[in-house]
């Protein structure tokens, strides 16, 4: 399984950028998908959980109404809108799939197949 995320880079306070994670290795459509983020310095904090289809999603309090996760499945392909980005945004960001049913919460999820992540960096 390969997890390769891309898109992050350099942008100013209030700016926007798209991440992607390109998926191979497994059948993307029979996961649901997540992004996780890491500060410098901090623990790994949950940032989206998309369901297989795309059809539901649910954010942490910290990005919701500035970040929308969604998925293309005929690309095996999930993507990460983030706008009004703030410095406290500075982090890598992974993507992850999971088998388990929607209902479970991320902290009680087993296993994920994580990828590498994509730097952000957001700052004047």
């Amino acid at each position: 399984v390969q997890l390769q995320a891309s898109g992050g880079g350099l942008v100013q306070p209030g700016g926007s950028l798209r991440l992607s994670c390109a998926a191979s290795g497994l059948t993307f459509r029979n996961y649901n998908m997540a992004w996780f983020r890491q500060a410098p310095g901090k623990d790994r904090e949950f940032v989206a959980r998309i369901n297989r289809s795309g059809s539901s999603a649910y954010y942490a309090t910290s990005v919701k109404g500035r970040f929308t996760t969604s998925r293309d499945n005929a690309k095996n392909t999930l993507y990460l809108y983030m706008n009004s980005l703030q410095p406290e945004d500075t982090a890598v960001y992974r993507c992850a799939a999971d088998s388990t049913a929607w209902g479970v919460s991320v902290d009680e999820i087993l296993h994920y197949y994580w990828g590498q992540g994509t730097l952000v960096t957001v700052s004047s």
